[in-house]
């Protein structure tokens, strides 16, 4: 009898504190989410290109494929309570198109992205030697420099994006295999993809980090790769979970 009632508190307790948790305000609901994507975007655009700018040649991919995947990781672990970490228009149309966001805040998650990318390639440029900036075309992806290497890139962006987007959805969008190690697996998919697949098309993944670079050199090259790409990954990957992979409420087929 006294085991019940005291289980009755506690049950009178935790429903107590939840009623007390106070909504999030307007700031917190809208703005926040942005400035989250907006700073994380920037530092990892500023990070990523400064990692390639700055490479040491005895160092190859490996440098710009641990750079590019742990400060993915870190700053996914300190803002996906915020924002949900997206740092990629790519990663936002799939969570969008999984029921992972409201439709409100797709264009303004996007702008805070691209101008991000845009801060983060002049920091980069802020930071890093002339020489060595110009060498580099400001971290711009340069190994695309003819027609006939264009199928085999973009098939590389659009399948390498598709993995990391799977691991994305999965992890932190499908309720039956969220995980608490997304900050991780994000950040080791990126460095793997970035290892196997740099030699083929720079392994970009991401149109905001693509573009600011772009930008800050004026270098166009096939730059239209990058966008393609990573975009046709996030919507295959999104067609997987929404159609295979994901649970009763998100899968639409064979429930």
């Amino acid at each position: 009898m006294v085991d019940a009632k005291l289980e009755l508190q506690d049950m009178e307790k935790s429903l107590m504190k939840q009623s007390a948790v106070r909504e999030l305000n307007l700031y917190e609901r809208i703005f926040q989410p942005c400035v989250a994507e907006l700073v994380g975007t920037t530092f990892f655009v500023f990070i990523g290109c400064v990692s390639v700018i700055e490479d040491v040649e005895a160092a190859g991919r490996l440098q710009p494929a641990l750079v590019h995947g742990l400060a993915l990781a870190v700053l996914i672990a300190c803002m996906a309570e915020i924002s949900g970490s997206h740092f990629n228009p790519a990663f936002t149309v799939a969570v969008y198109l999984c029921g992972g966001m409201q439709v409100k805040m797709v264009v303004p998650y996007l702008v805070s992205q691209i101008t991000g990318g845009l801060l983060g390639a002049a920091m980069a440029k802020g930071m890093t030697s002339t020489e060595n900036y110009a060498k580099a075309q400001g971290a711009a992806f340069t190994v695309l420099q003819s027609e006939n290497q264009i199928m085999k890139a973009l098939f590389g962006e659009t399948a390498m994006t598709c993995l990391i987007t799977i691991v994305v959805l999965l992890g932190a969008v499908n309720g039956k295999s969220k995980s608490p190690l997304v900050p991780f697996l994000v950040g080791c998919t990126l460095i793997i993809n970035v290892l196997a697949g740099s030699d083929v098309s720079g392994t970009c993944l991401n149109p905001a980090r693509a573009l600011g670079p772009a930008v800050m050199t004026n270098y166009w090259t096939l730059h239209w790769v990058y966008w393609v790409g990573p975009i046709a990954g996030a919507l295959i990957a999104a067609a997987l979970v929404r159609l295979l992979l994901g649970d009763n409420n998100m899968r639409l087929l064979m429930k």
